[in-house]
């Protein structure tokens, strides 16, 4: 469960996590299933998008020069294809939308809860699954797409901080990591329909577009029974309904360390003016850099996107004619879907930086094998043999799952688990909005990018790996079994973050105090908390 952090605010955490009781119960399972489906409108909308504009029909209706060069091919290679900028205004303008709305969302999720937020997102979301389903003009498909984009804003603001918020800390990672199993568990059931409706002429495309109101209707309904946070109600001054809420979660009346945890950050958020400007204090950097601007961005500029976008011309190439859309969507969204699961098991047992640092080395060397083979086989008219063809596709798999445990939902998680109370809002809202900023980059970017630098694209993403697995070894230390509320002990022990947050004045004053009490109480785990 997470409350705020000692020396962000300047209060005293006690280092109670060892007094903190529970158990699994029936309602936080329910909270857990219902708060993490906000996950599949993301993903859903990821999936349907990258289909649509792929389909005849949609083509022929709102970008015809791109359906003509689709199939004439005429002196270009299959990397230009689909470069057109207004085809990829239309996939980008959600994640503008997105980035701007997810500003209101800080507002909202502070001011009226983490839920309120779920279901804004949700009434966001099934507006723009109706414009675009009804879009007789690519004008109804842009507005359709921003009323998404809010609706994505809302909902990846509050659903990361929901869960970390309702989790015990020694399964907050697998928790949390729910979101993530969703959102590839959206995308794979998108594929599937995608598949399904490019065969119903010549609407089909509006079919997939609209059924994006499934979800969001879903969401919002359970959400009408969804739990608040503790955390929300208590930084609300609703102590007695958090107390109730907190006791029915974790299945006792013993609450009392939590609880106390929850209050004392409460009243530390309450003495902290303008959460936005705080989050630029010297003693809240590593949070800034980490969690606020590297990790979002460096999850976006992984290569993801060209890998999901360019398998289906690999499995063409294998034979499997016009069928090639729906293997490689069910083959890279299932290993989405495992790399989740396998990250859920281990991600408190092994840690982030493991996982990050594995998956960096595996992500590497199958961006270079794919560079390799297209630099030397793909665009020049020939047809791909079977054993290369193969080899692509293991180096697909390896690299999707590989993403889909690590920077996938780590991406997520390390964010939401790094900021105090009193701006835990705040900075969930810059991390949403660097993230679908680089999004909405790569979306804008990438086409023009391949069709120019062809395979030189997958190297220039190897590249990026590399500094990406660089800034994780040297600045992230290890956040697993750790409470919230104690993670800033860790910067304090790190060896260049401690450099950083000791030169702030405010932390100074407090520092002392609050390690003396932390120790005399138990303090982190020695093991949990180990420096980099």
């Amino acid at each position: 469960m997470a409350g705020g952090f000692g020396g962000g605010g300047g209060h005293a955490i006690a280092g109670r996590a060892e007094q903190y009781e529970g158990k699994i119960t029936g309602y936080f399972i329910l909270a857990c299933i219902v708060g993490s489906f906000g996950g599949s409108l993301f993903g859903y909308d990821l999936g349907v998008s990258s289909g649509v504009t792929a389909m005849d029909d949609f083509l022929i209706k709102f970008f015809p020069d791109v359906y003509e060069r689709k199939h004439a091919h005429l002196h270009e290679t299959d990397y230009c294809k689909y470069d057109n900028q207004v085809l990829t205004l239309f996939t980008s303008s959600l994640y503008f939308a997105g980035l701007v709305s997810t500003f209101a969302a800080s507002y909202v999720t502070k001011r009226r809860g983490r839920r309120a937020s779920i279901m804004v997102g949700a009434v966001s979301f099934f507006l723009g699954g109706a414009i675009n389903a009804a879009a007789a003009n690519i004008a109804m498909l842009i507005v359709g797409r921003v009323l998404l984009g809010v609706g994505i804003g809302f909902g990846n603001q509050a659903v990361p901080l929901y869960l970390s918020e309702i989790a015990p800390y020694k399964i907050r990672g697998a928790v949390n990591q729910l979101f993530q199993l969703t959102t590839c568990l959206g995308i794979l059931v998108a594929d599937v329909i995608n598949y399904f409706t490019d065969k119903i002429h010549p609407w089909g495309w509006r079919l997939s577009l609209g059924l994006a109101m499934g979800p969001a209707t879903a969401i919002f309904v359970g959400a009408l029974f969804l739990p608040e946070t503790p955390n929300s109600l208590v930084e609300r001054g609703e102590l007695e309904e958090a107390r109730r809420v907190l006791e029915k979660v974790r299945g006792t009346r013993k609450v009392d360390a939590e609880f106390e945890d929850l209050r004392e950050a409460s009243e530390a958020a309450r003495a902290v003016n303008g959460t936005f400007r705080n989050l630029l204090a010297v003693r809240n950097r590593p949070q800034l850099i980490i969690g606020a601007l590297g990790i979002p961005a460096f999850q976006q500029l992984s290569g993801m996107n060209s890998i999901l976008f360019y398998s289906p011309v690999i499995f063409q190439s294998l034979g499997f004619g016009n069928s090639a859309a729906l293997y490689s969507s069910i083959i890279t969204g299932s290993m989405l879907v495992v790399g989740a699961l396998v990250s859920m098991v281990v991600v408190d047992r092994l840690g982030r930086r493991f996982l990050f640092i594995e998956a960096g080395i595996q992500m590497i060397s199958s961006m270079v094998v794919v560079a390799v083979i297209l630099a030397l086989k793909f665009g020049h008219g020939e047809e791909l043999s079977k054993g290369v063809g193969t080899v692509l596709v293991v180096a697909i798999c390896l690299f999707v799952v590989a993403y889909g445990w690590s920077w996938g939902p780590l991406g997520w998680l390390v964010p939401s688990e790094l900021f105090p109370l009193e701006m835990r809002s705040a900075g969930q809202s810059v991390v949403v909005c660097v993230n679908l900023f680089w999004t909405a980059a790569v979306a804008q970017c990438f086409l023009a990018a391949m069709c120019h630098l062809r395979w030189g694209v997958f190297i220039l993403f190897a590249a990026l790996i590399v500094v990406m697995s660089i800034f994780v070894i040297l600045l992230l230390p290890e956040t697993k079994q750790v409470p919230i509320e104690e993670i800033w002990m860790l910067f304090d022990k790190h060896w260049y973050w401690k450099r950083i947050v000791s030169k702030d004045p405010k932390y100074q004053g407090h520092h002392q105090q609050e390690m003396a009490m932390a120790a005399a109480a138990g303090g982190v785990k020695s093991g949990a908390a180990s420096e980099v």
